[in-house]
């Protein structure tokens, strides 16, 4: 299921969401220059290596025996690098459609801050399962995943045009946030049971940074919710 659209209107322009994908897509394009460039593929995954979430590199710093700028600079780069163009594109889709709509209701510059957080505990989970793991963190899915949680929590019955894929046959459909989301997160929870004890020495998908994300997102969006308030106005990688 592919979302297009959403029935949820906002009050304002949603320069927060704006701006962090048009950093996304300025950084698609460092990366496609440092690929397209002498060191080809191996300068890019020297790129990752750098400003990618490394779990080796984050439980070395959790415990005391590595640098934490190093670690806390892989967290936050991770959130803008995209490991090909179905990454790139997909991760927007969602943040595009559900964005809007947290960004609105928590306020620019509590969103902002509610999307790093989320992020950075999407890369922890995922450390959490493969601690010693060398390979990058890349992606924004992680804190996107926590904005997902967020509005299936304080948007269950909003309208979502879904492209639905039925074998050969394809329909556009309504379904609420809640039918939709939700499939999402099974998804997430069914493959990363299944990729418990895999190897991956190329990369693959990061799991557990989705559900991990979209859990804490749905925390806060159900402190919001139990809250009445609207936010201020009231009151060699992984793909994440």
């Amino acid at each position: 299921m592919i979302p297009l659209r959403d029935a949820n209107p906002t009050r304002r322009r949603p320069i927060v969401t704006l701006t962090l994908i048009g950093l996304c897509f300025a950084v698609f394009g460092l990366e496609l220059t440092i690929s397209s460039g002498p060191g080809g593929e191996a300068a890019l995954d020297a790129f990752f290596r750098q400003w990618g979430a490394v779990p080796s590199r984050i439980t070395a710093a959790l415990g005391g025996t590595a640098d934490p700028a190093s670690a806390v600079a892989g967290i936050l780069g991770s959130l803008f690098l995209h490991a090909g163009w179905a990454h790139l594109l997909g991760n927007m889709l969602f943040l595009w459609i559900f964005g809007n709509n947290i960004e609105d209701r928590l306020g620019r510059g509590p969103f902002l801050a509610f999307y790093v957080a989320g992020g950075a505990v999407a890369a922890l989970a995922q450390v959490w399962i493969g601690p010693t793991s060398e390979i990058p963190l890349v992606g924004a899915s992680g804190a996107i995943a926590a904005t997902l949680g967020a509005y299936l929590v304080l948007y269950p019955g909003a309208r979502v045009t879904t492209l639905v894929f039925l074998g050969f046959f394809v329909q556009v459909v309504q379904l609420p946030a809640l039918v939709l989301l939700g499939f999402w997160f099974a998804l997430q929870l069914l493959d990363g049971v299944a990729s418990l004890g895999a190897t991956t020495a190329g990369g693959g998908v990061a799991f557990f940074a989705h559900i991990g994300g979209f859990v804490a997102g749905a925390i806060v969006g159900a402190l919001i919710r139990t809250g009445g308030g609207r936010g201020p106005d009231s009151a060699l990688r992984r793909r994440i």
